[in-house]
């Protein structure tokens, strides 16, 4: 298990506000604990992203504060706080927000927040919050 930089080693209790404050742009995730092979990230999310998949991974959205919509090609979801939605690997879809959106991610160590699609809101995927 990976650690966060400077912390000392053993179980820590982490809490997700404290780390949202710490997140300085919209659409930049930011890793909060690692579990396995994965990164647990929390991200403030507003306005529109792009339209993208991730050909090798599913991609897990939980809201922790607002309201998170996301586009597929079919049909459109929207999720609450305390709700979740696991988009499978190679489905193209949109996020989006009206209003300011806190969500924590679990995804594969090295996931890019653009998937497939080369763009400016791409973030760096191993920033620590």
């Amino acid at each position: 298990m990976q650690r966060e930089p400077g912390r000392s080693p053993g179980p820590a209790v982490i809490n997700l506000a404290d780390k949202l404050a710490l997140v300085d742009a919209p659409w930049s995730p930011r890793v909060v604990a690692t579990l396995n092979d994965y990164d647990v990230k929390v991200a403030r999310v507003t306005g529109e992203f792009i339209w993208h998949a991730h050909d090798d991974t599913d991609e897990m959205f939980l809201v922790v504060f607002g309201i998170l919509g996301i586009e597929f090609r079919d049909r459109t979801v929207e999720l609450r706080v305390g709700e979740m939605i696991v988009v499978p690997r190679g489905v193209e879809h949109r996020p989006f927000a009206r209003e300011e959106c806190h969500l924590l991610l679990i995804e594969p160590r090295g996931t890019v927040n653009t998937g497939d699609a080369d763009s400016p809101l791409r973030a760096p995927n191993d920033v620590w919050a």
